[in-house]
Formats: C-alpha cells, structure tokens, sequence
C-alpha cells in the first residue's frame, strides 16, 4: 500500500492523546502504586494537552479527504463501517476529555470519577476501533490478525505514558518514576508484540497469483507492462514505489526509535528527566513504524502491475 501522511498522523497523534489520558486517569485512580497528585495542574494540563493532540489528529485526516466538506457523511454507515463508528466515538471522546479537564479545574470530584471513567472506557473503544479499520480488510493478510489491534493499543499507550512521565516531572515530580516503569513497560510490551507481527508477516505466502488470476496454470506465465502507457489511481494508491532496501531501513529504524532508544532513556532516567526526550525521539520512530505499516501491506492488486512496480 501507498503511506498517506495524514492518516500516520491521525493514528499516530491520537493514540498518543489516548495514551495520554490513559495515563492521567492511571495517576488519579492510584492504579501506579503510588498516592495520586494532590493538586489539579497535572491533570489539567495533561487534559489540555491530550485534547490537542486529539485535534491535531483530527485536523489531520481532513488532508486524506477528497471533499473534506462531505465528511459529516461518514456517520451515515456506523452499523456496518468501522470508519463511521470511529467518526462518532473520537469527538464523543474528545467531549469527555475536557469535561474531565474542567471538574479538575472546578476541583468537583465527583464529576472528575465520571468523566474520568467515561473517558476511560471511550479511549479503550477507540483504540479497538480504529484498528478494526485494518483487520476487517481480509485479503491484506498483514493488516488481518489480532496482533493489529494489540499493536495499535500499546504503541499508543507507550508513547502517550512517555509523554505523562515528563509532563510529570515537571508538575508532579513524586509521579514520575511510576509513571516511567509504565512507559518502560508498555515500551517493551509493544515492541515485543510489533517484532511478533514482523515475525508473522514475513511468513505470509499470497493466497491468489498470476494464474489463479487469469485462470491459467502455465507456470511461466510473465507480465511484460502495466497495460498502459502512464500510471494509474492503481499503482498509485495501492503500491508505495520505494525500493525494498529503503522499506527495510524504515523497518530497523523505527524499531530502533520506537523501541530501544526511548526504553533506554526511560530506563537510564527514572525520575523522568529524558522522559521529554524519549518521547519525541519515540513518536518519531512512531511515524517511521505507521509508514512501514502501510507500506508492508501488499495489495492482490498489484499482481497485476508487477513490471510497473
């Protein structure tokens, strides 16, 4: 598949905003192990902050549309579409994360469990959700395994626990080395998982060919052109056009700076003082990780423009 941008912007910012708020609502249900912060600013900053990171994925998956203006449309097939369900969920999400934003600045506690669980539960479903998108595609094998929901859920919330830990070490500094053993953690849970689905995918064999294409079992069968003399939507949206040592540089690249990198500064830094590093440096390798998920994902289709490919 052809990587667009705006979606590795839109998965990768908003899973980061989930993350984000997962981790909040960790600290305040005194899920770390420690006594949750005493005062109202982490949480509302780490609000504010998980809610422009939601915006921002938003805006970007506009760039993906080709008549963004048509896009309230998308709620129309929220019984059968995966994309529809996640259009409805995301802002009631977004709702709820600056309702909860707000009872912490009112300092009303109640509000703050509802919201706070409200929240909690819609990011889960979210996650769930959006990576739903891909598994329902069956015939891109990669995509269509649990391993894609899995992955999803922990890249978002390493990156999203990184991001707590340094918003931590700021406003909360008694937080931080508990909010860095989960970011390490749930680093090493992703990268443990993302390598099994490295693992799985670089065993996946197509299941159709040229033969069974056109109904043919001559086993020399060989495409000679695309059939046309300029490109087409075809080799344009469903094949990135990269060399494969490129596609394989990416591949050891983000594992390096999604993974190994940040798991080190958060191992090297417990109290958080390289958690800000860790997680550029991590979101960084986040994106390369996105574009090597589209671009890994082979399309049947492309059987058919080999020579062009």
């Amino acid at each position: 598949m052809n990587p667009a941008f705006s979606v590795i912007f839109l998965t990768t910012l908003i899973g980061a905003g989930q993350g984000l708020f997962l981790a909040l609502f960790a600290a305040e249900s005194s899920w770390l192990g420690t006594a949750p912060a005493t005062g109202a600013a982490l949480y509302v900053r780490g609000d504010a902050i998980a809610l422009t990171l939601l915006i921002a994925g938003l805006i970007a998956s506009f760039f993906h549309l080709g008549h963004p203006e048509r896009a309230w449309r998308a709620v129309a097939m929220w019984r059968t579409s995966w994309l529809s369900r996640e259009v409805i969920v995301l802002p009631v999400f977004m709702a709820m994360v600056a309702l909860h934003g707000v009872c912490h600045f009112s300092g009303n506690v109640s509000c703050v469990a509802i919201t706070g669980l409200a929240a909690a539960i819609l990011c889960l479903a979210l996650f769930y959700i959006t990576a739903m998108n891909y598994v329902c595609i069956k015939f891109l094998q990669e995509w269509a395994t649990p391993l894609t929901i899995v992955n999803y859920t922990l890249l978002g919330c390493a990156s999203g626990f990184t991001l707590a830990t340094a918003l931590a070490a700021a406003l909360e500094p008694a937080l931080a080395p508990a909010l860095a053993r989960w970011a390490l953690n749930l680093t090493l849970a992703a990268a443990a998982t993302r390598i099994a689905s490295l693992l799985r995918n670089a065993r996946l064999k197509p299941k159709s060919s040229l033969q069974s294409a056109i109904g043919m079992q001559n086993p020399r069968i060989v495409q000679k052109s695309q059939g046309f003399m300029g490109g087409s939507f075809n080799t344009r949206e469903y094949f990135h056009g990269k060399t494969r040592q490129l596609v394989q540089s990416v591949k050891w690249g983000f594992l390096l700076l999604a993974f190994a990198i940040p798991a080190w500064l958060l191992a090297t830094g417990a109290s958080g003082q390289y958690a800000a590093l860790a997680f550029v440096i991590q979101y960084i390798g986040l994106v390369a990780e996105r574009w090597f998920f589209f671009a890994q994902a082979r399309h049947p289709q492309n059987l058919y423009y080999q020579a062009a490919s």
